[in-house]
Formats: C-alpha cells, sequence, structure tokens
C-alpha cells in the first residue's frame, strides 16, 4: 500500500464500546466509502438480527447517504444514523431513550489516548494497523464485563 498524507480511521462497535472492526484509509478519502470494507473487516460471524433483536448500526451524518443504508440493510443492520444535537433532543423529550451515537465516539476517545496512534509516525500502512488492532485489544480486555 502506499503511503498515506494523512489517515483516517473507522471503526465499528457494539453496544459497549468495544471495537469489533477497524480500517484505514487516506485523510482524503470520504467516511461513505468506508463503511463497505469496515463491515467486510469483521473478524467473526454474528447472529442474525430478529425482528425482537434487531441489530442497530450507529453512525454520525456522514454516513447519511442512500448508498451506505442499502449497504447496512444488506449486512441485516438497521442504520441509526443521527446528526449532531438529534440524539440529545431526543433524550431530552422521550423518557427511557437509549442513547447509541455516545458509545462510538467515546471508542474513538479511548483509541485517541493511545500517543502512537494520535500522531502517526509509521512509514507503512501495515504497520499503523497492526498498531490499531493492538488498541482495540487492549480496549477489548479493559472494558469491565467483557474479560471478567
Amino acid at each position: 500500500m502506499p503511503n498515506l498524507l494523512g489517515e483516517l480511521s473507522e471503526d465499528f462497535t457494539d453496544e459497549a464500546g468495544t471495537p469489533l472492526a477497524v480500517t484505514v484509509s487516506g485523510a482524503q478519502c470520504h467516511n461513505m466509502k468506508m463503511a463497505g470494507p469496515t463491515l467486510q473487516a469483521l473478524p467473526a460471524d454474528r447472529p442474525w438480527p430478529t425482528k425482537k433483536a434487531p441489530q442497530h448500526l450507529p453512525a454520525n451524518n456522514a454516513y447519511s447517504y442512500a448508498q451506505v443504508e442499502a449497504l447496512v440493510g444488506a449486512w441485516g443492520y438497521t442504520a441509526y444514523i443521527r446528526s449532531r444535537g438529534e440524539e440529545t433532543a431526543a433524550r431530552a423529550c422521550v423518557p427511557g431513550y437509549r442513547a447509541r451515537q455516545w458509545v462510538v465516539e467515546r471508542t474513538q476517545s479511548w483509541m485517541n489516548r493511545f500517543r502512537k496512534l494520535l500522531i502517526r509516525l509509521e512509514q507503512k500502512v501495515e504497520n499503523y494497523l497492526a498498531l490499531l488492532h493492538l488498541a482495540c485489544a487492549y480496549l477489548t480486555a479493559s472494558i469491565p464485563g467483557i474479560s471478567g
């Protein structure tokens, strides 16, 4: 892979904030184009969603395109795309409302605490992706209830 002049890492988390998949692209690549590769990067099979237990995919407004919603639907997820502030307003109005977007943002914030990932000095994309996977493994082991 060629050197990137800037990078954008996309991650996919579960409802607890556990990172499940991560991909890297150039900074000039739009988030919408990385939805497919990020879904394909899932390492394990998952149970197929049912009517009683749908599987939501929380995403920010950068993914609010018909192509992304069709792709997410083809993978069996229910797209949960909210713009900034929309989730906060719904939480104030609807009793018992459960926010989803903050879990993804919290995981991204945890990833930014790794200084080696925050300022990328690696020449090869493969090395940077390996460091991202190492950070995801550390976060998975650190989240309460996952490892005991």
